[in-house]
C-alpha cells in the first residue's frame, strides 16, 4: 500500500511540474533562454555606443535568436524570437511575447549573413504595428538599420524611424537590413508559456501575466539598457 500511495504522489508531482509555466526543456523556455544568451552576446561586443543609446529609450525590442535560411518563407529567411516593452513604473522591461520573423532578404549591410538580431522600437506607431496579428516592416512602420560605435546617438524626438535593426553574426556587431521582414504574433506558444490564452499586449503592455522562466532575460535587457 504504501509503495502504491508513494508511486501516486510520484506521478502527482511529475505532472505539476510539467504543468509549471516555466516548464524546463519547453520550446517556448528554450527560445526565451536562446534571447537571454543574444542579449548577453550584444553586451560583449565592442563599437555599440549608439546601440545602447537607443535601447534606453526603446519603446520596447524584439530579440531573434537565430536567424535561419530558407525554410520560412520560400527562398528567404525566418526565425522566431520575443517581444518585450520597455517603460512601466519602475522603467523595466515586460516578460516576453512570442513572434516569428520572415522575410525575402535579410542581412547585414555588407553581405554577410546575421545569426543574431535585435530590433529596437523607438515609437508607440512602431509598437501600435507590431501588436497587431501581422506587420510588414517598412509598409506598416518604418524600418533603418541602426548606427554602430559612439557616435550613433539617437535624437531626442526618436523621429527618423519607428525601428532601428542591430545584429551579431560571428561576434561582429553590425546594423542589418530587415526592411520588407514580416512579423507575426505566436499566440499559441504565449498561451502554452503562460498557461492562459493572452495576447501580446496583455503580455507587454498591461502586464497581465509572467512566468518565472523569463526573468533572467528581464533582468539582461533592464542591466543592459541602464549601462552608462
Amino acid at each position: 500500500m504504501r509503495r502504491t500511495l508513494t508511486a501516486i504522489f510520484a506521478l502527482m508531482a511529475s505532472a505539476l511540474i510539467c504543468g509549471s509555466p516555466a516548464m524546463a526543456g519547453s520550446e517556448e523556455q528554450a527560445l526565451v533562454d536562446k534571447a537571454k544568451l543574444t542579449v548577453d552576446e550584444f553586451a560583449r561586443s565592442g563599437d555599440m555606443g549608439g546601440f545602447q543609446d537607443y535601447l534606453k529609450r526603446a519603446k520596447a525590442v524584439i530579440v531573434i535568436p537565430q536567424l535561419l535560411k530558407a525554410g520560412f518563407f520560400i527562398g528567404g529567411s525566418g526565425g522566431s524570437g520575443v517581444l518585450l516593452a520597455n517603460g512601466d513604473s519602475q522603467g523595466s522591461f515586460s516578460h516576453p511575447s512570442f513572434i516569428t520573423m520572415g522575410s525575402g532578404s535579410i542581412g547585414l549591410q555588407f553581405g554577410a549573413e546575421a545569426q543574431q538580431i535585435i530590433l529596437v522600437i523607438m515609437t508607440e506607431k512602431g509598437l501600435d504595428a507590431v501588436l497587431r496579428n501581422k506587420v510588414t516592416l517598412g509598409a506598416d512602420a518604418s524600418v533603418a538599420a541602426g548606427p554602430i560605435g559612439g557616435g550613433g546617438k539617437v535624437a531626442a524626438t526618436s523621429s527618423f524611424s519607428d525601428i532601428y535593426s542591430f545584429a551579431v553574426s560571428q561576434g561582429l556587431f553590425a546594423g542589418v537590413s530587415v526592411e520588407g521582414a514580416v512579423l507575426q504574433e505566436r499566440r499559441e506558444w504565449n498561451q502554452k508559456y503562460y498557461q492562459k490564452e493572452v495576447k501580446a499586449s496583455d503580455i507587454v503592455v498591461r502586464r497581465q501575466v509572467l512566468n518565472k522562466g523569463a526573468e533572467a532575460l528581464v533582468g539582461a535587457l533592464n542591466e543592459l539598457s541602464k549601462k552608462p
